[in-house]
């Protein structure tokens, strides 16, 4: 364990001080206030809840609720982001109905995450991409989610949970978090293919990862042109700490908890439709 979060915090270092030195907005808050004056401002919602596909059960990844507001500025050779974001996140055992007595390992602990951060993003019109961003938050009881799933599952006549007194201490935490993606790879005229590194460091996440995402069709190349094209995305993670889990990391005596995965993949298909901006 002790090796594993040695190695993971030694990459993440790595691609913090690189995606830093990459690019100017690093610590630059007089760039950081430009963007925010001069670019475009969007505002985004994104919302995860298993209660809107009416399930009674819900379980481990129970809800994710994200709202964004991005300023983008865009200069000769690459798009400069800045921005802030607030979250909320809860997880639950396999079936919210459990009571404490009937959760045993390796079912998910009961936890909630809330959080506001910061970050800022460069995009390089040769298609590479560097990101930074720190949020800071609570875990625990301070985060209210028993009274979030609570109040929600009532409104929505959905069976209440059961066993949120069981869930990970208080804590407050920070999570450091770095992409990078050093160059876009073009084989052919309507396909790319893109490798990243990411990583997160903190006492509530801190994992590294690798991926590669394939695009096909018609690509946005540059920021005047619509596009209309599919993608693949393919993620490997090495986790070495999740405090969703395994209960904060300076807590102690946190009930319920249990030892992640080592080593997670994913995949994701989907399909792109951006029209030419007025």
């Amino acid at each position: 364990m002790r090796r594993t979060l040695f190695i993971v915090c030694a990459v993440v270092t790595m691609l913090w001080s690189t995606a830093s030195n990459a690019t100017s907005l690093s610590s630059d808050w007089a760039d950081f206030q430009k963007v925010r004056a001069e670019g475009s401002t969007s505002h985004i919602l994104d919302i995860e809840n298993d209660s809107l596909l009416l399930n009674h059960a819900d379980g481990f990844y129970t809800s994710g609720l994200v709202y964004t507001q991005r300023s983008v500025l865009q200069e000769s050779d690459r798009s400069n982001v800045v921005g802030w974001r607030l979250g909320h996140e809860m997880y639950t055992a396999s079936d919210i109905k459990l009571r404490p007595e009937e959760i045993t390992a390796p079912d998910h602990p009961y936890a909630a995450w809330a959080y506001a951060g910061m970050f800022k993003e460069t995009h390089r019109n040769d298609g590479s991409s560097f990101s930074l961003g720190v949020d800071l938050g609570c875990l625990g009881p301070c985060a209210g989610g028993e009274w979030v799933q609570t109040n929600l599952h009532r409104l929505l006549n959905q069976p209440l949970p059961e066993s949120w007194r069981t869930q990970v201490r208080n804590e407050f935490g920070a999570v450091l978090y770095a992409d990078i993606a050093p160059v876009r790879l073009t084989p052919l005229p309507w396909l790319d293919a893109t490798p990243h590194l990411k990583g997160r460091f903190g006492n509530i996440f801190t994992d590294v990862g690798a991926g590669l995402t394939l695009r096909a069709g018609r690509l946005n190349l540059l920021p005047d042109q619509a596009t209309l094209h599919g993608f693949v995305r393919l993620d490997a993670r090495a986790v070495a700490y999740d405090a969703t889990l395994q209960g904060g990391y300076f807590s102690k005596q946190n009930p319920y908890t249990v030892q992640p995965k080592r080593l997670l993949g994913e995949a994701e298909l989907g399909l792109v439709w951006n029209r030419a901006p007025q």
